[in-house]
């Protein structure tokens, strides 16, 4: 089985990014170019993936989590100069905590609120690597580890400030480990929706946040403040997380009314998360309180259960996260009826 490469940054936005040609932002677009390069290096060469989990086969009891950071040094070789292992004192490098800190947050809400013993549901060591590349523009999941570049400096910060960006990485490879979501067309927009979801579910589930209170946004803070822009994604409102001279605005749709048909970014993976992502928001709006409670729990059901199809379109999977509802709070419950609505509202059919 082979996994694709997941990035956090959409390639449209590092394609926008590359064709500036103003003076202050050459280093910029030059590191746009370099990431674009990277992604279709290592695409070309798809990494091997382990055998997921066989539904049934997870740990009875999660175990701690067993974390380890490198340190890349500004080359692309991986994993790097290990720099912190489990247990052990902050290094005083931001990006090194800030990555120890988040794989721990992300094992948490797995091992606390669905009883995931961390990303493979079988104890996996999660390990990441900081500081990779020169003005690297992205973060990734590349099958085995979480790796986070630095950003350009003038349009993106480091990449390990944002604790969504974080969980969305991780979460690719919970579903890596378990549906086993094909990356392209719907299907992949849906593994991109997964991962959104989960990032989300991360930050909120730190911060203690209801879905009321929360921001929905995916990659809060990695913009620099010279971008008009408040994240990369807003589940809230997709099409209005950014709207910028240099990368111009948010392409998002929020329903299939603005569905887009391409052939680029696989199928437009990146873009039409945007449809499910909302559905997944107005759940938990309707339900109120805890995005990680039921809203949570029909996601997590819908993904891990085993009879999701790797190729699922948008109403396969809302048909899955009905039967999941049913299975959990009944067919006459307001969870049921919260899934239902939200569907018909981002307009996939049923």
């Amino acid at each position: 089985m082979h996994v694709p490469f997941c990035t956090i940054v959409p390639p449209y936005l590092l394609r926008r990014l590359a064709r500036q040609d103003a003076p202050e932002y050459s280093a910029a677009a030059r590191a746009a170019k370099e990431a674009l390069g990277h992604v279709k290096s290592v695409q070309a060469a798809r990494i091997t993936a382990r055998p997921g989990t066989p539904t049934g086969m997870l740990a009875a009891k999660p175990g701690p989590a067993t974390r380890t950071i490198y340190d890349a040094q500004g080359a692309e070789s991986l994993p790097g100069k290990l720099v912190r292992k489990e247990g052990e004192p902050q290094t005083g490098d931001a990006a090194a905590d800030e990555a120890y800190d988040g794989l721990g947050h992300t094992h948490r809400l797995y091992a606390d609120v669905f009883g995931r013993d961390s990303i493979d549901g079988r104890g996996l060591p999660m390990d990441a690597t900081v500081h990779f590349g020169r003005l690297y523009d992205n973060a990734f999941w590349d099958g085995k580890q979480m790796v986070f570049g630095d950003g350009d400096g003038a349009v993106f910060q480091r990449f390990t400030a944002s604790l969504s960006v974080i969980g969305h990485e991780l979460a690719h490879g919970v579903t890596q480990f378990s549906a086993g979501l094909a990356y392209r067309n719907q299907a992949g927009a849906l593994n991109e929706s997964m991962s959104d979801v989960f990032g989300a579910l991360v930050e909120q589930y730190v911060k203690g946040q209801s879905a009321a209170e929360a921001s929905w946004l995916i990659g809060e803070g990695l913009f620099t403040p010279e971008v008009q822009g408040q994240a990369l994604r807003s589940m809230k409102a997709p099409g209005t997380a950014y709207d910028d001279d240099v990368l111009g605005k948010d392409p998002q749709p929020d329903s299939m009314d603005g569905y887009v048909r391409t052939s680029a970014d696989n199928g437009g993976v990146h873009i039409n998360s945007g449809i499910p992502n909302r559905a997944f928001y107005l759940v938990a709006q309707a339900l109120g309180g805890n995005a990680w409670d039921a809203p949570g729990r029909i996601w997590y059901e819908t993904l891990t259960g085993g009879s999701l199809p790797t190729t699922a379109t948008f109403a396969v999977f809302a048909r899955a996260t009905l039967a999941a509802a049913e299975e959990l709070f009944g067919s006459d419950s307001k969870e049921h009826d919260a899934v239902r609505q939200a569907w018909e509202t981002v307009k996939v059919k049923l």
